[in-house]
């Protein structure tokens, strides 16, 4: 099968595309400026991006790349250009992928499309609150609309935290933390929060590649482990090697504190719980996380070490 990764070289791209070849696909790698062997130079993605050299050829698309959210923008600012990437620019891909006879599209999507905090499975409303979140959402609807009308089959993959060697904003600043050895207000955090190692999150896509199923799906990925702020903690000081201080501060001091800092944001997730139930995905696919959680995070944290020895 002749797959196309789009994001190819973002995060998660990096690790599917030879995590792909090995397991003997055909992969096209969509970046945006296409220098590497392999590669296929796409320019800005949006609404008039041309795929047509792209998908030539391709059976599968795994429509990996997106727009995050970035903290200088204004929220409109950030919403308009979340939509012109993660909604436009996806249905677009998907209409042509549709007409040059892809069987398959898998959109990686996120938790956000749900909510910032909650339980959620596969009959939890939408109900996303930033831009990245709601441009996925609308994203997701739009798909849904292409998928019946061509009969395309698409597969929706939500996440939540992805966390691996390349990691990158929140969590690498929290393995910095933990470094340090600095104390950390979060001993009396009760909380759980569902995160996805690399490793999972692309046994799972080729999963969703190879596995003959028909129709289409919407699956939360996750490890098989829930985590609490402070377990996660005492995780990377343990991998890392460092003691870690832990107090225990109240949580309500510790969102008033963000309050008065403007991160009231910020405190929600940090604070409150998000677990996903990867249940279907399992009993669809009878896919099991071939990683525990404690392996994902050493792993990290050899890469994190690794890079800081550069």
């Amino acid at each position: 099968m002749k797959v196309l990764v789009t994001g190819a070289g973002g995060f998660v791209g990096r690790a599917l595309v030879p995590y792909l070849s090995e397991l003997g696909f055909e992969v096209v790698a969509a970046t945006r400026l296409g220098i590497s062997a392999g590669e296929v130079a796409v320019a800005d993605i949006g609404p008039v991006t041309n795929w047509t050299v792209a998908l030539a050829g391709c059976q599968a698309v795994v429509h990996a790349a997106a727009r995050v959210d970035r903290m200088e923008e204004s929220a409109m600012e950030g919403l308009e250009k979340a939509r012109r990437v993660n909604t436009a620019g996806s249905l677009e891909l998907a209409r042509q992928a549709a007409t040059a006879g892809v069987r398959r599209f898998i959109f990686i999507s996120s938790v956000k499309v749900n909510g910032e905090s909650g339980f959620f499975n596969a009959n939890s409303p939408c109900q996303p609150v930033d831009a990245y979140g709601i441009s996925k959402h609308e994203a997701e609807v739009g798909l849904a609309e292409i998928a019946t009308q061509t009969g395309m089959q698409l597969i929706v993959l939500r996440l939540p935290i992805v966390y691996g060697p390349g990691v990158g904003s929140n969590f690498l600043r929290l393995m910095r933390l933990v470094e340090r050895g600095l104390p950390l207000p979060f001993a009396a955090v009760d909380n759980r929060r569902s995160l996805v190692y690399l490793g999972n999150l692309i046994d799972a896509i080729g999963a969703c590649l190879r596995t003959p199923i028909v129709g289409n799906y919407s699956w939360y990925v996750s490890d098989s482990e829930v985590i609490s702020v402070p377990e996660l903690i005492c995780a990377l000081s343990s991998a890392m090697g460092v003691k870690n201080y832990l107090l225990p501060l109240p949580p309500f001091v510790l969102h008033l504190i963000a309050v008065a800092l403007g991160k009231a944001a910020d405190s929600r997730r940090l604070l409150g719980s998000l677990v996903v139930d990867s249940a279907s995905l399992r009993e669809e696919l009878g896919w099991r996380a071939p990683y525990s959680m404690a392996q994902g995070l050493r792993a990290t944290v050899v890469w994190y070490r690794e890079q800081r020895a550069e």
